[in-house]
C-alpha cells in the first residue's frame, strides 16, 4: 500500500518542481530524496529506503524537527555505521542554495565545493530537495555553450543561445551582427591610428611588415586571458588586486619571452637593431596590456551586473588592437625617428 501511495505522490512532486520558472535551482530540483532526522538511526533510514523508491537515493538529507537542513550523509557511509548509531554523529555539513538561485551560481558552488548534489532550501532554510548529478552536468554543459556564444560575440542568450547553430541563417546573422558592427567601428579606429603614421610608413616600409603579427599576438594573449578570466572570476575568492597582479606578472613573462626571441631575428633579417628594438618593445608591451584588458574588462562588467563573458570577444579585441598599434608606433618613433 505504501509503495502505491509513494508512486502516486511522485508525479505531484515533479509537478511542483516544474512550477519554478527560469534557469533557477528549483527548475532542476527533485524532491524525491531520502530524508532523516538527527534522532534517527541508520536502521531507521535503511528501513525507509526499503519501503520507498527515490529518484536519488545515494544521499540522505538530514533535517531538524522544523525541516531545516542540517547536513547530509552518503548512503555508503550510512551502511557502514552501526545500526543504532545516532545520525548526528555522522552527518556532514554541506552548502545549499535557495530555490530561486540562478543556475550559474548553483554550478559554481558545486564546482568550488566538489559536490555531486546540491541541496535546495527556501528563504527560511527549510529543505525542499536536491539538484542531482545529471542535472548539474546539464547545467555545466549549458553554461559552457552559452559562454562560448558570448565569447564569440553572439547576442542571443540563455536557452536561445544554445540553439543558435540550428536557427535560420537570417536569424543567425542578426544575432552575430551587433558585435561585428562594433568590431567594424573598431577596425576603422585602428585604420585611423595607422593613417596617422603614414609618413613613417612611407619612409620605412619595413615598419608595416610587423603590424599583422603584432595585432595577432595581442589578440591571442588577450583571448587566453579572457577564456581563463570569464569562468575563473566566478569561482575565485581572491580580490581584484591579487588576480590583476598575478595576471600582469604573467603578461610580463610572456611579453619578455616574445621580445627576447623576436629581437635577434628581426635584427638578423633586416640588419636593423633599432627596428628590432621597436618590435621587441611593442611585443613586450602587448603582453602586459592584453593580459590586463583580458582580466579587467570581464571583472568590470561583472561588477556592473553583467555576465563576465560579455567582456570577451570583439570589445576586448578592439581595445587590444588599438593599444598595441599605438604602443608600436610610439616605439617606432622613439627608436627610428
Amino acid at each position: 500500500m505504501e509503495k502505491s501511495i509513494e508512486k502516486k505522490k511522485r508525479p505531484a512532486k515533479n509537478r511542483k518542481r516544474n512550477h519554478h520558472q527560469g534557469e533557477t535551482a528549483g527548475t532542476h530540483m527533485t524532491a524525491s530524496v531520502p530524508r532523516a532526522y538527527l534522532s534517527d538511526t541508520p536502521a531507521d533510514v535503511q528501513a525507509r529506503l526499503k519501503e520507498h523508491r527515490f529518484d536519488h537515493p545515494h544521499t540522505i538529507c538530514v533535517t531538524d524537527p522544523e525541516d531545516r537542513l542540517v547536513g547530509v550523509i552518503a548512503l555508503a557511509d550510512l551502511i557502514a555505521l552501526p545500526a543504532e548509531t545516532p545520525l548526528n554523529d555522522a552527518v556532514q555539513g554541506i552548502p545549499s542554495v535557495r530555490v530561486d538561485e540562478d543556475q550559474e551560481k548553483l554550478a559554481s558552488l558545486a564546482l568550488h565545493h566538489r559536490l555531486s548534489v546540491v541541496p535546495v532550501v527556501d528563504h527560511g532554510g527549510h529543505f525542499l530537495g536536491v539538484v542531482p548529478p545529471l542535472a548539474l552536468m546539464n547545467i555545466l554543459r549549458h553554461e559552457h555553450v552559452e559562454d562560448l556564444h558570448r565569447l564569440a560575440g553572439i547576442k542571443r542568450e540563455n536557452h536561445q543561445a544554445r540553439e543558435a547553430m540550428e536557427s535560420a541563417p537570417l536569424r543567425r546573422a542578426r544575432d552575430r551582427l551587433p558585435w561585428l558592427l562594433i568590431g567594424l567601428a573598431g577596425s576603422a579606429l585602428a585604420t585611423q591610428v595607422v593613417a596617422q603614421f603614414e609618413a613613417q610608413l612611407q619612409d620605412r616600409i619595413a615598419i608595416a611588415f610587423f603590424i599583422p603579427g603584432l595585432v595577432y599576438i595581442a589578440d591571442a594573449i588577450g583571448t587566453q586571458t579572457e577564456a581563463i578570466a570569464v569562468r575563473g572570476l566566478s569561482l575565485s575568492h581572491a580580490n581584484l588586486r591579487t588576480l590583476l597582479g598575478g595576471e600582469m606578472r604573467t603578461g610580463v613573462l610572456i611579453g619578455l619571452t616574445l621580445a627576447v626571441v623576436t629581437l635577434p631575428i628581426v635584427w638578423l633579417i633586416f640588419a636593423d637593431l633599432y627596428l628590432g628594438l621597436a618590435v621587441a618593445v611593442a611585443l613586450f608591451s602587448a603582453g602586459c596590456v592584453a593580459t590586463t584588458i583580458g582580466l579587467f574588462l570581464p571583472w568590470l562588467l561583472g561588477e556592473l551586473g553583467t555576465d563576465p563573458a560579455y567582456g570577451s570577444g570583439p570589445l576586448a579585441t578592439i581595445l587590444q588592437d588599438v593599444m598595441s598599434l599605438l604602443i608600436y608606433f610610439a616605439a617606432v618613433n622613439f627608436f627610428l625617428f
